[in-house]
């Protein structure tokens, strides 16, 4: 009697199984309608937490250059998105700083006096510059329902590194949060980190080609 009970158990959770595991995939395949959602979506199709975080500096090309393949820094994780929906930032970054060199924090910050294709766009200071003129500069708060799919959120973690990363349609295990899609040291990948840090910045950039 113990063992048919057993294998009714298991029968009805291997069914559970099959049908959460096909509601999931139905659910990864609808396709994204929105901008925010075809951003979030490209966030999350980047994840390889095998890449190495190098903030070194590396030459490349202009426009659509890239650092080596296996390499990166938080802001790759953002230009990397946004260059899968045909939007590339450098090029973007680069023409604005060009026209607009003293609103950018190059010179105070890094002793810059002209722009540099290869590094400017890489810069999370940049980046915020950016889109605050380019796209929209959005409240900081301390309510996640604040933080919607497909925005940026900038911190500054032990109140000297910034960092940045991109809201997700993904939820948190308790349903609260959004993950966020970033790099932060152990490759790009997608976490519940939202409040892990201070938040600093909270952008949207919407961009059509």
């Amino acid at each position: 009697m113990k063992t048919l009970k057993t294998i009714l158990l298991l029968f009805i959770f291997i069914s559970c199984q099959q049908k959460e595991s096909k509601a999931l995939a139905i659910s990864n395949s609808v396709e994204p309608k929105t901008f925010s959602e075809k951003l979030s979506q490209a966030a999350i199709s980047i994840i390889d937490p095998s890449i190495d975080y190098d903030p070194a500096y590396f030459k490349i090309d202009y426009p659509n250059g890239d650092v080596p393949k296996g390499k990166g820094v938080c802001t790759d994780v953002i230009i990397r998105s946004y260059r899968i929906l045909n939007i590339d930032l450098q090029k973007e970054v680069h023409e604005d700083m060009a026209e607009n060199f003293s609103l950018y924090p190059n010179l105070k910050k890094w002793g810059m006096t002209k722009t540099d294709t290869n590094i400017d766009h890489r810069r999370v200071p940049n980046l915020e510059v950016f889109f605050e003129r380019k796209g929209t500069k959005l409240p900081v708060t301390q309510n996640a329902s604040d933080y919607k799919t497909g925005e940026l959120v900038t911190w500054m973690i032990n109140d000297k590194l910034p960092h940045i990363g991109i809201v997700t349609s993904k939820k948190s295990s308790d349903g609260k949060r959004n993950l966020i899609v970033h790099n932060v040291g152990g490759g790009q990948v997608l976490e519940d980190c939202l409040f892990e840090y201070k938040i600093v910045g909270h952008f949207k950039y919407e961009k059509s080609n």
